[in-house]
């Protein structure tokens, strides 16, 4: 993996066009309260003096020209002030591939909400700020870029924020391909993980309608009743945690939750000097957090289909199993499918069976069976795609770990089993779906070929996590004040 930026030259992909006019922006909610919010929400650090991180993806896509940026958060060790990989740092992936890193070493600008999806820190204030009280909360708009200089805030409902290229105290070479950055964009949140709100449901089910000609009639009317009977079964389920209930306990390292695979942005972006505008473009979050990432992973996650409302975040990963024995380790994998009607399939080892293979760069292959359904997602890139990301790792902290790319062409194929729980032999897939924007990541090592593996999840983790323990409800019912960190 090429860990240098030498060389880089531009892809021939449809060039992002900067805006002429600036757009008004919504304010900052300053009361976050989404439509979907999932567990672990919040922020786990129990403030313990162990090896910690969390981390926090949120990608947008921008649907005219196929272009995506994601922002990337991280603290670690924030209890001890002589960690020597202790940090806070702020990524930003970014058109073409493109790349910006700003790190500090001192971790007590970051702020974050035990229980909510709130975060941000104040890097460098703004001189006309000096000496007043640094920001702890989430501030609409102008209050923030009164204040902060380098800075971000991150909630279920807004993004702001500006850095520079500042890799000093992180291992490996500079990798930044652009001086600065900054952006400011509200999100509406529409999937979660699991079963999707009415709202979502409804919008969905009028779009693909609208896509296959049914715009208007008996049938769209007919459609139309369907999706509101089923809006209203699924409105009252919870929302699930990604990896189980045992995600509550340290059992596993890490720990990864899905936030939101569908929602909606509108904002701007400036990326080296250009500033660009998008409108209701698809969203996408998630987090990580314990003591380091995987050994070695695979990722894959789309919601830019040709079928509106369908989306996948799929993974095949080595990971830690915290058992007090150090090297002990599980291959566990995968894919989540969000399905237009509002359906949430869960395709995972304790319920079924989970497979991938791909190579060290260009090949992602993963298979998932369980709960009556089997799913085939297959995705591909070219050679020079793609930019190398940090990410936490157990020792070196936040260094050169990861390889990603947003141009990924993938297809998810999806089949009904039948009564013996097999494909049909001359059964047409319910989804056949494709897309050329696709998220695509491999990391860890080592990767001297292509890496196969089967999830074998180890016992007794795969007898407890079928467990019908609700990790949605106790989230939602439980008092803050009974509540773990980060629940």
């Amino acid at each position: 993996m090429q860990l240098s930026r030498a060389g880089w030259c531009p892809r021939h992909h449809t060039a992002l066009h900067p805006a002429r006019h600036a757009r008004a922006v919504p304010a900052a909610a300053t009361s976050n309260v989404p439509a979907v919010l999932t567990p672990h929400s919040g922020y786990h650090w129990d403030g313990l003096p162990r090896r910690f991180f969390e981390g926090w993806y949120f990608k947008v896509t921008i649907p005219e020209n196929g272009q995506s940026f994601a922002l990337i958060y991280s603290i670690e060790d924030p209890s001890n002030p002589s960690s020597p990989v202790g940090g806070v740092g702020v990524q930003v992936m970014g058109p073409d591939d493109g790349y910006i890193c700003q790190f500090s070493r001192d971790t007590e600008p970051f702020w974050a909400s035990r229980h909510n999806l709130e975060l941000g820190a104040t890097l460098k204030p703004k001189p006309t700020a000096a000496g007043q009280r640094q920001l702890r909360r989430p501030v609409p708009q102008a209050e923030f870029s009164a204040a902060v200089e380098q800075g971000f805030q991150a909630s279920p409902t807004w993004h702001q924020g500006s850095i520079v290229a500042a890799e000093t105290g992180t291992p490996g070479p500079p990798l930044s391909t652009v001086a600065d950055c900054s952006w400011a964009f509200s999100m509406t949140p529409k999937v979660g993980w699991g079963d999707a709100p009415a709202a979502a449901v409804s919008s969905n089910l009028n779009a693909t309608a609208a896509g296959a000609g049914w715009g208007s009639g008996s049938a769209a009317g007919e459609r139309q009743q369907q999706g509101n009977a089923l809006a209203a079964m699924l409105g009252g389920r919870s929302q699930r945690a990604t990896a189980g209930w045992l995600s509550m306990l340290a059992v596993f390292e890490p720990h990864w939750q899905v936030l939101m695979a569908e929602g909606s942005a509108t904002g701007w972006m400036e990326w080296g000097g250009k500033r660009y505008e998008f409108s209701d473009a698809p969203g996408y979050a998630e987090k990580n957090w314990g003591g380091g990432f995987p050994s070695k992973w695979i990722w894959v996650q789309c919601n830019t289909f040709d079928t509106p409302g369908l989306s996948v975040t799929a993974v095949g990963a080595r990971r830690q199993l915290l058992l007090g024995v150090q090297g002990v380790e599980e291959d566990v994998g995968m894919l989540g499918i969000h399905l237009p009607d509002g359906t949430f399939l869960e395709l995972v080892p304790w319920a079924g069976e989970v497979e991938w293979s791909a190579d060290p760069w260009g090949r992602w292959w993963l298979r998932g069976r369980a709960a009556g359904y089997e799913a085939v997602l297959e995705a591909t890139c070219g050679a020079d795609d793609g930019a190398v990301l940090r990410a936490p790792t157990a020792d070196n902290g936040l260094a050169p770990h990861c390889k990603d790319t947003f141009f990924g062409k993938c297809r998810l194929r999806v089949w009904k089993l039948d009564s013996q729980g097999r494909v049909p032999a001359s059964a047409a897939p319910i989804v056949d779906s494709q897309s050329s924007t696709a998220a695509l990541e491999v990391g860890g090592g080592p990767w001297w070929g292509p890496w196969s593996a089967k999830a074998k999840m180890l016992e007794p983790f795969r007898s407890l996590v079928q467990l019908p323990i609700d990790v949605g409800v106790i989230s939602r019912t439980l008092p803050d004040l009974l509540k773990p960190p980060g629940l």
